[in-house]
């Protein structure tokens, strides 16, 4: 696909992501594949708590007729998600024991990271949030000032990372008011964007968003997630150097997937798209042990050797750290 040259009609990402596939079959018809193809996917009771959700444009980048394309494999609903495997839990990085009702999140020292929406364009399988309590965590704009005054009163805070589901559904006067406030706090340095959308939804980075992100007067860091190289057309290409153009400093960060990227060959591609993005290829998790996505699972010995291919592929900076985040730890853990 060739990117656009001129922007986004504004409001065009929102159309986009309430026409998103919700259907099975609907999916299934667009990638030219029946109930066959695409598996019985979950019980009802499993899909209903987390049901299908894709971008129209994120099902295009996938390969018609192709069961095991990996693009698809990261959203569709399998059997496997109802299998109670021992070791997979609904927290599996501990997250609500730090977590407060305001939307607070602290684990790591001097950073803060703000859950300030359940909502996501896509229902990635394997999210390691799948079955976090945003009905009680993720407050209203409003309910962030308990947890902005916990920022203003801890001055080893010196970076806020807005998260969720993902911060950039939110409406762009939104999130320049939230990022107005966090800017306001002297001791904070930095303000971090987690975000799948530039990737999975390109037209959410349109004008407005760039406006107020040039006009935010912290540096910021947006972190996106891409799995796989097929994930990044032109669009996003293009969605990607806007961003940049906008002053961001571009992460990306990575799960490692059985079926879907959990080869040298995917990984290698990732990196070289990344790099051609101008995005650094930074971490690469191993799978967060979520109840539901066992099948996802890479064990820790395969990982390494293919980080090991990587390091005899690519320059230094672009093989991603193989971490793994284990609750209570002061960081992240850096595999082998």
């Amino acid at each position: 696909m060739t990117a656009r040259s001129e922007p986004w009609p504004a409001g065009e990402w929102r159309r986009r992501l309430a026409a998103a596939v919700r259907d099975l079959d609907e999916l299934g018809e667009l990638l030219g594949l029946d109930r066959e193809g695409l598996g019985d996917g979950p019980t009802a009771a499993s899909a209903g708590r987390f049901p299908l959700r894709v971008p129209r444009g994120f099902a295009g980048r996938m390969r018609r007729g192709d069961p095991a394309d990996p693009l698809l494999r990261q959203v569709l609903p399998a059997p496997a998600e109802d299998d109670d495997v021992p070791g997979f839990t609904a927290d599996p990085v501990g997250e609500l024991a730090v977590v407060r009702g305001d939307g607070l999140l602290v684990k790591y020292h001097g950073r803060a990271l703000l859950v300030v929406t359940g909502a996501c364009a896509v229902h990635c399988r394997y999210c390691f949030r799948r079955h976090f309590p945003y009905d009680e965590q993720a407050p209203g704009e409003d309910g962030l000032e308990p947890a902005l005054a916990a920022v203003a009163a801890d001055p080893t805070v010196d970076e806020v990372i807005l998260s969720g589901g993902d911060p950039l559904v939110l409406a762009d006067d939104r999130l320049a008011r939230i990022a107005g406030r966090v800017a306001a706090i002297g001791h904070v340095r930095r303000l971090r964007i987690h975000t799948r959308l530039p990737v999975v939804l390109p037209e959410r980075v349109d004008e407005a968003l760039v406006a107020w992100l040039a006009a935010c007067p912290l540096p910021v860091i947006v972190v996106i997630h891409a799995n796989h190289p097929n994930e990044i057309d032109g669009d996003v290409e293009r969605a990607l150097a806007t961003l940049r153009a906008a002053g961001a400093v571009l992460l990306n960060q990575a799960v490692l997937l059985a079926g879907v990227n959990d080869s040298a060959d995917a990984l290698v591609g990732l990196s070289q798209r990344l790099a051609d993005c101008g995005v650094v290829p930074y971490y690469l998790h191993l799978l967060d042990r979520v109840a539901g996505a066992a099948h996802f699972e890479v064990d820790e010995t395969r990982a390494l050797g293919i980080i090991d291919e990587l390091r005899g592929r690519l320059p230094g900076y672009l093989v991603p750290r193989l971490v793994r985040e284990v609750p209570g730890a002061p960081s992240k853990v850096v595999v082998g």
